[in-house]
């Protein structure tokens, strides 16, 4: 035996153009399958229907809330926040030391200017003005008594019997006693105002808060705290800010010297607290918020404002005469700006680009392409485009009932059901 029979065969190589033949092969199995799923008939038919869908779905009417755009007069309001300021807010405070021995008013309570709110022991300050009267009496007789001896003196002057240095030592005598008697009046008044502050008096009218100090306890002139803060409520200011780019509109206002109504409502803006007048305008701009201040002036008779409390400001600017109003949710926007969907009598919808005006609450101002007595959708306008089919289902806030079925035509056709606008 040769020794090449003991060796095997090499293995055969396939060539190339084998792997190509096959996935030519591959690839036309697959669209042999694709063609028969898209011929086949359940295909056909699915495609069919829902084609047919989809045409029926896009001719049907979209329900939808309709409301009438009206012409009424439309006030322009300008809308800040606010802390209400008082006039004056004054610290009662003691002008003397000693014992405070009465406390005469009460907590909360509304004062008048000069009322007694408390006292300090009187006695020591009664003593002193004793003691202020008893000098001035006998320096003011002193005083009597230099001048008759001037009088006498000038007598026997005349008379040549007495030196003329002796009068006129007499003469400067008086002068000093009268000088005397001045300052012993300024202690008798002193000592008469020592005793009026020993009564703490209210300097403003208002209202006073919580009492800082107790009965009993020892007062000091320079005392920080005080004993009681009142606080003038009647009349109250508020200071608002407003943004840069509304100023224009209120200058001019301000500058025709008419009073513009301002109103403050509580921190969420629904419970309207007082209403009062613009009082005065700042003179510059704050660059870190970009907003001016203003302060608007309230009588608060009915006591609903307190000092620092936050409130909401709408100041009334303007009155729009005939204007057409639309609900603001009636309101679209896109990148071409602001639209609305008019519905005309065929129940179809027509685009229509309008400019706005001012807002106040859920209306808002239409300046241009929209007439009073147009109805603009109200609910339901996301599912529209120009020229759709629309279902009244309620104009007004007012149901509408649905029109009779008109299925049954002499074409045979089907008919379009809808409501009346």
């Amino acid at each position: 035996m040769r020794q090449n029979e003991h060796l095997e065969a090499p293995p055969t190589r396939r060539r190339p153009w084998t792997y190509l033949l096959l996935g030519i092969l591959i690839v036309l199995a697959i669209a042999g399958g694709i063609y028969y799923f898209q011929t086949s008939p359940s295909a056909v038919d699915s495609k069919g229907k829902a084609n047919k869908t989809k045409e029926m779905t896009a001719e049907s009417p979209v329900p939808v809330a309709l409301e009438t755009a009206v012409k009424a007069d439309f006030p322009v309001y300008l809308n800040g926040l606010g802390t209400v300021t008082a006039l004056r807010t004054v610290t009662v405070k003691p002008r003397v030391d000693g014992e405070l021995v009465k406390v005469l008013f009460t907590e909360g309570q509304w004062v008048q200017a000069g009322e007694v709110l408390a006292e300090i022991d009187p006695r020591p300050f009664q003593i002193q003005l004793q003691q202020a009267q008893g000098q001035l009496l006998r320096d003011e007789a002193l005083l009597k008594n230099a001048r008759i001896d001037q009088s006498r003196y000038q007598t026997l002057l005349e008379q040549d019997s007495i030196a003329a240095q002796q009068t006129a030592t007499q003469t400067a005598q008086v002068k000093q006693y009268q000088g005397v008697v001045e300052m012993d009046k300024a202690q008798v008044n002193n000592a008469k105002l020592q005793l009026d502050y020993a009564h703490l008096t209210a300097p403003i009218s208002g209202q006073v808060g919580l009492r800082l100090i107790d009965q009993g306890n020892i007062v000091h002139a320079n005392d920080s705290n005080g004993i009681v803060v009142i606080t003038q409520l009647q009349p109250i200011t508020v200071v608002f800010t407003l943004p840069e780019d509304q100023v224009q509109p209120v200058m001019q206002r301000w500058r025709t010297n008419q009073s513009v109504a301002v109103t403050a409502f509580d921190r969420a803006g629904k419970t309207a607290l007082a209403t009062g007048t613009l009082l005065a305008i700042d003179n510059q701009i704050d660059p870190t918020t970009g907003t001016l201040k203003l302060k608007a002036q309230f009588d608060n008779t009915g006591r609903s404002l307190f000092a620092n409390q936050f409130v909401n400001i709408k100041m009334h600017l303007d009155t729009l005469q005939d204007a057409t109003l639309v609900p603001t949710a009636a309101i679209q926007n896109d990148s071409l700006g602001a639209f609305v969907y008019v519905v005309n009598s065929a129940n179809t919808v027509e685009l229509r680009r309008i400019n706005l005006g001012p807002t106040e609450a859920d209306h808002v101002v239409v300046l241009d392409n929209l007439a009073p007595g147009e109805t603009v959708v109200l609910e339901g306008a996301d599912r529209l485009r120009a020229g759709s089919l629309v279902d009244v289902t309620q104009k007004d806030g007012k149901a509408v009932a649905a029109l009779p079925d008109q299925s049954a035509k002499p074409d045979g056709k089907a008919g379009k059901r809808g409501r009346r606008p």
